[in-house]
């Protein structure tokens, strides 16, 4: 029986299929896995049938009992928009003004926004809006291993939830390619992903510049935003970024460059690059 309130995440993001069993301060099962060639490109599905295979495999080598997952999948299936309107704005207003926003085909797309802040000021809400066809593939997949997706999130969406930093960029050089969040209140404001090409024993830091440049002048470009130049850049990797690319880093941006922290109540044996996206899943409120 699973443990009380232990969860099942199940990151299909990118390339390989990662899942963790558990709950924040308590025991976590932890494994990832490939699918066959061809079936899981970039976060999208191109095999329901491998991936469903794969998961179901990964899942009783991992011994998870759980049969209900929440489910991570990549920035480049959806888009999303944090939007600041008057505090009196009513749900109608703010269907309005993300449906400008966003300028998508209804049949097509599925949109869904939450509310982030209300204050005297203003009320905040995140919108997102998503490729119905794309997203079906995956959840098709989940359950051909058996397993029910109940909730289905955006990777910058998990990663802002378990980086304690309330504003920050997190470099994620686990993935394939490389993903670049900027995180401001909590909430992810811009996402990028970037193919480095930079070959094994080679340095980063001198690929990396440029796009975290254009990631910081674009959002910096914002009239409402107030990113401060000691909002760190933490750089979440299988082995630890060398000190010399990080003060080459640092240097070049403005930012303190630093390892992303360990999320708290996270057992030392669990790779938290590796899983930090299945962590953010299991810290989900509802």
């Amino acid at each position: 029986m699973a443990a009380l309130g232990s969860r099942l995440a199940v990151d299909l993001s990118g390339g390989l299929i990662r899942v963790l069993d558990g709950a924040l301060g308590g025991p976590l099962r932890c494994g990832s896995g490939g699918t066959p060639p061809g079936a899981l490109v970039e976060g999208k599905v191109l095999d329901v049938a491998g991936v469903g295979s794969a998961l179901r495999q990964l899942l009783a080598r991992t011994e998870v009992q759980e049969n209900r997952a929440l489910v991570a999948v990549s920035d480049s299936l959806a888009s999303f928009r944090v939007l600041t309107l008057p505090p009196t704005a009513t749900d109608a207003a703010i269907d309005s003004a993300v449906a400008k926003e966003f300028l998508l085909d209804p049949e097509k797309m599925a949109i869904r926004w939450v509310d982030l802040h209300l204050t005297p000021q203003s009320r905040t809400v995140y919108a997102a809006a998503w490729d119905r066809s794309l997203v079906k593939r995956i959840t098709e997949s989940v359950k051909l291993a058996g397993v029910e997706p109940v909730v289905v999130d955006l990777k910058s969406a998990c990663v802002a939830r378990a980086v304690a930093e309330p504003s920050c960029i997190v470099v994620d050089l686990s993935a394939e390619p490389a993903e670049i969040f900027l995180i401001d209140k909590h909430v992810p404001q811009v996402w990028h992903s970037v193919q480095l090409n930079v070959p094994p024993g080679e340095d980063v830091g001198p690929a990396l510049v440029g796009p975290l440049g254009t990631v910081l002048r674009f959002y910096k470009r914002r009239r409402d935003t107030d990113f401060a130049s000691n909002a760190p850049i933490l750089v979440s990797a299988e082995r630890e970024l060398p000190a010399r690319a990080m003060t080459y880093l640092s240097q070049n941006l403005g930012h303190p460059v630093e390892p992303l922290p360990m999320p708290a109540r996270v057992p030392p044996d669990v790779r938290h690059s590796t899983y930090l996206t299945c962590l953010g899943l299991i810290m989900r409120r509802s």
